[in-house]
């Protein structure tokens, strides 16, 4: 891995989104799904070495961390109680998003239901109580799974992130693996901040809801920035890489951060060679001619 990008790069990093009432982001975050365990199947990550990354994220301008109750390793450590334990009491300026909606039991390897409307206090409060918080900055509801967005109806599960938010346990709302249609029925309730999609710069497949995002100035921060499954092999890539002695996921994240103003990248890694490689995609300035590369 080299550092050494150009300087208006430099100059520049990842730049900030605005997320409204006074609160900004840099558009380069921090995931935490991968802090309990590298993958799924896999033993547990060191705890100590996560609450380094975690720590370190924040010392390299990381002030927008994205989690969930429901990440965790069954013999292992949790995500939130590793944010809670590394970094409270927190910065002023660290927003922390959570996701509600998916169900894992206690023997559940990964989340294999979804909570009705009647069970997303319960999940919120969790959330609050695990993150030692008064006040979740940034909720999504998440309705679905893998699989490609439906549009079943959202509106009685996202009333009561709504109810909550007006409570004061809330401050903004987001929705994850929605449809512009879902997006439209949760709008009709309350504002939307934020959408998380699955999308990366080899698969562009949310570009319709990409475009609202981008009218709107609602921030879209896609899981599985870097694939998810494994780090693509693609030669678009692995071309533009090669010409600024970077390496592949340093463009994958440099190609988000340059598609959209509105895109905000949240990598997420258990490693802290690993985390020093993505912060420093924010440096990365790719050049038009790269980008007309990237969009073949």
């Amino acid at each position: 891995m080299t550092e050494d990008f150009d300087a208006s790069g430099a100059e520049r990093g990842p730049g900030r989104f605005d997320l409204g009432g006074g609160r900004s982001v840099s558009r380069l975050g921090f995931g935490a799904m991968r802090l309990p365990a590298s993958r799924r199947g896999v033993p547990p990550n060191d705890r100590e070495t996560g609450l380094k990354v975690l720590r370190r994220a924040v010392e390299l301008g990381v002030d927008h961390i994205d989690t969930a109750a429901f990440y965790y390793h069954q013999d292992g450590p949790a995500a939130n109680e590793m944010i809670r334990a590394a970094l409270a009491p927190y910065p002023d300026d660290l927003v922390i998003a959570t996701k509600v909606g998916p169900y894992r039991g206690p023997d559940d390897p990964f989340p294999s239901g979804q909570l009705d409307a009647s069970g997303l206090r319960a999940e919120v409060e969790r959330n609050l109580t695990e993150l030692g918080l008064d006040r979740l900055d940034l909720v999504y509801l998440r309705p679905g799974g893998l699989e490609t967005p439906q549009d079943e109806p959202i509106g009685e599960r996202f009333a009561v992130l709504a109810g909550l938010r007006e409570e004061g346990l809330i401050r903004r709302l987001g929705l994850s693996h929605v449809s512009a249609a879902q997006l439209e029925e949760a709008r009709r309730i309350a504002p939307v901040t934020a959408i998380q999609n699955r999308f990366d710069i080899t698969l562009p497949q949310d570009a319709e809801l990409l475009a609202i995002c981008e009218r709107d100035r609602i921030a879209y921060a896609p899981y599985f920035p870097l694939g998810g499954f494994g780090i693509p092999d693609d030669a678009r890539v692995n071309a533009v890489a090669a010409r600024h002695g970077a390496t592949v996921p340093q463009v994958l994240l440099a190609g988000l951060l340059a598609l959209s103003p509105v895109m905000l990248a949240i990598p997420g890694t258990g490693s802290p060679d690993h985390l020093a490689e993505n912060m420093a995609a924010g440096r990365l300035a790719l050049t038009e001619a790269d980008l007309a590369e990237l969009r073949q």
